[in-house]
């Protein structure tokens, strides 16, 4: 919980079970006991029910490991011909080795591939995909991308001179996904 939570309600509450167990112990009644029981049950449930909703809505933190894989174009930011176009016609592959390679695809076949190296920068709490190609380098490759991140996934958006913003996600490529 906050800081707000733990400075003045915690004592709050705390001061109010004091005094609702003292009128329990001289009273008698039992529905002091429960009344406290309940209220406490609820402020538990309700502290369980914050902790799980943040766990589950809080932004995936990404570390190197998570960047292996292959990569696809993601037809559903711009979907159309172009998008269909790019799909078929590249890939990217980050390996644990910490090389990333860039696959031109022709008529369903690898035509060319360019490689080069990766490594991750842990400015932020999540790390960021570094790259450094062997040049001549492909225009998709000329940069860093940018990683966008949500609940359980994340996208990278290459920014290419020719095409714009290339959305990729992980996927695998098969000259017969069309």
């Amino acid at each position: 919980m906050g800081f707000g939570f733990n400075l003045f309600l915690f004592p709050a509450l705390l001061l109010i079970t004091i005094i609702g167990l003292i009128t329990w112990a001289i009273t008698k009644k039992i529905i002091f006991g429960k009344i406290l029981g309940m209220a406490w049950l609820i402020l538990i449930g309700l502290i369980m029910l914050v902790l799980v909703t943040q766990k589950l809505t809080s932004k995936k933190i990404l570390k190197k490991k998570d960047y292996y894989g292959q990569y696809v174009i993601d037809r559903s930011f711009f979907p159309g011909k172009q998008a269909n176009w790019q799909f078929q016609h590249f890939y990217i592959d980050i390996k644990p080795n910490d090389s990333i390679y860039l696959n031109l695809v022709d008529n369903g076949k690898v035509s060319k591939t360019y490689k080069g190296v990766f490594s991750t920068v842990a400015i932020y709490e999540s790390e960021r995909l570094a790259i450094q190609m062997e040049q001549p380098t492909h225009h998709i490759l000329a940069s860093n991308p940018t990683t966008y991140r949500s609940s359980w996934s994340f996208y990278l958006v290459f920014n290419s001179t020719k095409f714009g913003n290339m959305y990729f996600v992980k996927g695998n490529w098969s000259p017969d996904n069309k």
